[in-house]
């Protein structure tokens, strides 16, 4: 069975969210331009069919939208389609589902816990390979010290550093100066 996809309304604008029988497949982070989203969707999932939410889709999606307006969103129970995803990085996914809204932690704590504090340049390439941002808080990590790290999805660390603000998270901006 093909996946499935809809778009959806944000206050950052349009997502998308793609979906099969075991659950999430992919989220694609909101744009201003629709017609962008659908076609950054479309190429991840060619031959999906957009479609109307399940129950849970839509569950999720509200869940997402809700996150993204600042409001409490605990996205923990939407269930993810790591058929596609490598063990490691599943493992990097579910470590970072465990980060509160509001909340960071750094690439190298994240790889001490998965036994390892010298993977961490290997957790911030899994993350940069995240199919499910916002549901898998990507922008949740962070790097030492304090400063942000990189951040792959359109807008780069701008984006992430909204989404942190979103969540009001306590960080401390140590953005690289313009030279």
């Amino acid at each position: 069975m093909p996946d499935s996809f809809t778009l959806f309304e944000t206050p950052l604008g349009t997502g998308a969210i793609a979906w099969n029988e075991r659950g999430v497949s992919g989220v694609q982070l909101p744009e201003p331009d629709a017609a962008r989203v659908r076609a950054r969707l479309r190429r991840r999932f060619p031959g999906a069919l957009e479609s109307a939410p399940a129950p849970a889709i839509r569950q999720a999606i509200d869940g997402i939208t809700a996150l993204l307006r600042g409001e409490p969103s605990d996205l923990s129970g939407v269930h993810l389609d790591m058929d596609r995803v490598d063990a490691f990085d599943r493992r990097v996914y579910e470590a970072a589902r465990t980060i509160p809204a509001g909340e960071t932690a750094s690439y190298g704590q994240l790889a001490s816990r998965l036994g390892d504090p010298r993977l961490a340049r290997e957790v911030g390439q899994a993350l940069a390979r995240n199919p499910f941002p916002i549901v898998v808080p990507c922008h949740r990590v962070i790097a030492a010290r304090g400063g942000l790290g990189g951040f792959s999805a359109r807008g780069g660390v701008a984006t992430k550093q909204r989404l942190l603000a979103i969540e009001q998270a306590n960080v401390s901006w140590q953005l690289p100066l313009e030279v």
